[in-house]
């Protein structure tokens, strides 16, 4: 394994790393606490686009740990963010299949929301854009509203692809479920701003303020959090209590910097970092 150093900043996945759904994975306590021991930076950047920058300070208040809203970063933010930088947020009309997540953070970068089945009928055309995240009231008129915006040339945004979800009662349908169905449907494929996809990670290292040399990013999952991290150009670390296992490990082209089997083992690490 490579020597576990120079390390200044983190990017930390949470579902399947500090979590699975409502129950905290355990040392999440004392993983903060070493954190902000050692003055470390970090930006817990997650590709699940639901919840909002309040809810995830909120859920982890509820679990102990203090954070702050500029220490949270969601796939929907990264692809508001991304879309601000490429459209007029005034004059863009958006179709979201999501929750309060993606629909705060696009309203926050200025952008128009459109609703269900809100198509001029005149040009067959309601949305400039359908970003689509996580859902958990994905419903057959959120389907067919965005399929017709597609259909009719909308752009079409996925928050992430991810095809499962990590929760305490084991792997469930992610987003990329979502996407695919909507792929099918219209004949559309969509542009994905999240992990694996590197946006997301050099949105979070700017924030940061640090170098790809001392930044390390932290996740679960070896084709979105790991292979981000590679594309990125940055050192990763894996831990087992998520999707991936040491058998994909074995069956990858691409590989973590360091595999780990919980947040305690990367707690009792950095500690080692203090003593030396």
């Amino acid at each position: 394994m490579a020597p576990f150093n120079n390390i200044r900043a983190l990017i930390i996945d949470m579902d399947g790393v500090l979590w699975h759904g409502n129950q905290a994975i355990a040392g999440l306590t004392e993983f903060f606490q070493t954190l902000r021991e050692l003055n470390l930076r970090f930006i817990l950047a997650t590709n699940n686009a639901s919840h909002t920058p309040q809810q995830y300070v909120k859920k982890l208040a509820d679990m102990g740990v203090t954070v702050d809203l500029n220490e949270i970063m969601t796939s929907a933010m990264a692809t508001a963010m991304y879309l601000a930088e490429i459209m007029d947020p005034s004059q863009t009309r958006v179709f979201v299949v999501g929750e309060d997540g993606a629909i705060q953070a696009l309203q926050e970068q200025g952008f128009i929301l459109t609703g269900l089945y809100e198509i001029n009928s005149a040009t067959n055309r309601g949305a400039d854009v359908v970003v689509c995240g996580k859902d958990h009231s994905i419903s057959w008129d959120k389907l067919a509203t965005a399929t017709l915006n597609l259909r009719a040339g909308a752009k079409f945004y996925g928050t992430n692809g991810d095809n499962t979800l990590p929760t305490e009662l084991g792997l469930i349908h992610g987003n990329g479920a979502i996407l695919a169905a909507l792929q099918t449907a219209s004949g559309v494929s969509p542009t994905i701003i999240g992990k694996p996809e590197p946006i997301m990670y050099q949105q979070a290292i700017s924030r940061l303020g640090t170098d790809l040399a001392e930044t390390i990013a932290i996740g679960d999952k070896l084709e979105t959090d790991i292979l981000g991290a590679v594309r990125t150009g940055i050192r990763s670390l894996m831990v087992l209590t998520g999707v991936s296992t040491e058998a994909d490990l074995k069956a990858s082209e691409y590989q973590p910097t360091w595999v780990m089997k919980d947040i305690r083992a990367v707690t009792e690490a950095l500690r080692m970092l203090k003593i030396n």
